[in-house]
C-alpha cells in the first residue's frame, strides 16, 4: 500500500514531463520552409493554431509566424491584436488566403464591422513585412510588427473561414470560433485563453441562459398545470389561483431580468445577431407583459365577457410557454454549452409531459364523474318531484 502511494506523485510527474514534451514538439520543432528559428512559440488553444515569434525589445518589434494547419484552398484565416477590445471587431488583423490565380495573398486587415469583413487596409501600427505561404495544408503568415504604444501585452484573436469569390465570407459561429480569443505578452511569452478574457461576458451569457430557461421554460409550464389541475379539487380553491398567480409573476419578473441581460449582451456584440432568437425573446416579453395586464382586466365568473377573456388568457398562456420552450433550445444552440445541459432541460420537459398527460387523464376522470353524479342527483331530485 505504501509503495503505491509513492507510486502516484512519480506516475504524475511521468505524465506532466510526457505532456510538456509532446506540447513542444507540437510547436516549438516545427520546421519553416524558410528555415526560420523562433525563440518563443505557443499553440493556442482552438482552430489547430500555432503561434511563433521573436521579440526585440530594442525597438520593440516582433517577427511573428501565424501558423493554421488543416487549411484547405477554399479558406482564409487570420491572427489579430485588439487594443482596445477583446473580440474580433475593433482588431487589427494579418490575413493570409489562396487567390483566384493560385498564388498565396496575405495583407492587413482593420476589422472595423462584421459587416465589412476582411478588406485590406492599413492598420494603426506600423507592419513592414508581411506575407503568406501553403506548405501540406498549413497556412503560415509572416509578418513584423512595430508593437504600439511600448506595449508588449494585447489581447489577440484567431480565425479561419471560406473564400467565396476569391474574398473572405463570414465564419461560423461554432463553439471553437467564438472562443477563440486570448492574450498574449510578447515580452515574457505568456498567453491566456478566452476563459480569461471573455469571462464576464461569459458569465453574463450564462446567466443570460439560466434565467430564460428556469423562468420562460420551466416556470412557465409549472403555473399554467397549477391553474389547469388544481382547481379541479373542491379543497384547492382559491388557493389554485394564488398558486398560478405567484408562479407566474415570478416568471414573468425573472424572465424579464434574462431579457434584460440578453439587450446587454445584444448590445455589446455588435455585428453579432441571433434573429430567431431575439425575435421570439421580443415576443415573449411582448405577450408576458400583456398577460400580466390579465389579472387586472380578469371580469368576474359571471360576467359575459369572462368567457372571451378566458380565450384571449389561454391563448396568449399556451403561446408564450410553446415561443419559450423554442427559445430555450435556440439558447443552446447559440450558448453551446456541455450537453449534459440540455439533456437536463430535455429531462425537465419530459417529466412535466408525462405529468400533465397523467394530471389530464385524472382531470377528466373527476369532471366526468362529477357530471355524471350531477346528472344522476338532478335525475333523482326530478323523480322525487313528480312523485
Amino acid at each position: 500500500m505504501g509503495r503505491s502511494r509513492s507510486f502516484h506523485p512519480i506516475l504524475c510527474i511521468l505524465i506532466s514531463i510526457l505532456s510538456t514534451i509532446s506540447y513542444a514538439q507540437d510547436c516549438n520543432t516545427y520546421t519553416f520552409s524558410n528555415n526560420n528559428v523562433y525563440a518563443a512559440c505557443v499553440t493556442l488553444p482552438l482552430l489547430n493554431s500555432h503561434l511563433h515569434w521573436n521579440y526585440h525589445p530594442t525597438n520593440t518589434t516582433v517577427d511573428l509566424a501565424y501558423r493554421q494547419t488543416g487549411v484547405s484552398n477554399s479558406q482564409w484565416v487570420a491572427w489579430a491584436i485588439n487594443i482596445g477590445g477583446s473580440g474580433m471587431v475593433g482588431a487589427q488583423a494579418l490575413v493570409g488566403l489562396v487567390s483566384s490565380n493560385g498564388s498565396v495573398q496575405a495583407y492587413t486587415s482593420s476589422v472595423t464591422g462584421y459587416a465589412t469583413g476582411l478588406q485590406p487596409s492599413g492598420l494603426s501600427f506600423d507592419v513592414p513585412r508581411i506575407r503568406a505561404e501553403m506548405v501540406n495544408g498549413d497556412m503560415v503568415i509572416y509578418a513584423t510588427l512595430v508593437l504600439p504604444a511600448g506595449r508588449t501585452s494585447f489581447n489577440q484573436v484567431w480565425q479561419v473561414g471560406p473564400v467565396t469569390s476569391g474574398a473572405p465570407a463570414a465564419h461560423q459561429m461554432d463553439s471553437a470560433n467564438r472562443n477563440s480569443v486570448g492574450t498574449v505578452d510578447f515580452a515574457s511569452g505568456q498567453i491566456a485563453d478566452g476563459g480569461n478574457v471573455g469571462g464576464s461576458r461569459r458569465r453574463r451569457k450564462n446567466t443570460h441562459g439560466v434565467l430564460n430557461a428556469m423562468s420562460w421554460g420551466v416556470m412557465m409550464p409549472m403555473g399554467a398545470m397549477a391553474a389547469r389541475y388544481l382547481k379541479v379539487f373542491k379543497a384547492a380553491n382559491p388557493a389554485w389561483f394564488y398558486i398560478h398567480v405567484a408562479c407566474q409573476a415570478s416568471a414573468y419578473i425573472v424572465g424579464v431580468a434574462g431579457w434584460a441581460t440578453g439587450l446587454k449582451l445584444g448590445s455589446d456584440s455588435t455585428g453579432i445577431q441571433y434573429n430567431t432568437h431575439r425575435d421570439i425573446g421580443i415576443a415573449l416579453f411582448t405577450l408576458g407583459t400583456i398577460q400580466a395586464f390579465a389579472l387586472l382586466l380578469r371580469p368576474k365568473p359571471d360576467n359575459k365577457y369572462r368567457f372571451y377573456w378566458n380565450i384571449y388568457h389561454h391563448s396568449i398562456g399556451y403561446t408564450v410557454i410553446l415561443l419559450s420552450i423554442i427559445n430555450v433550445f435556440k439558447g443552446f444552440d447559440i450558448l453551446d454549452p456541455g450537453k449534459k445541459w440540455k439533456k437536463a432541460y430535455i429531462g425537465i420537459l419530459i417529466f412535466l409531459a408525462v405529468n400533465t398527460v397523467m394530471l389530464e387523464a385524472y382531470t377528466w376522470f373527476i369532471v366526468l364523474k362529477r357530471k355524471q353524479e350531477e346528472k344522476s342527483e338532478y335525475a333523482g331530485n326530478g323523480y322525487n318531484q313528480s312523485a
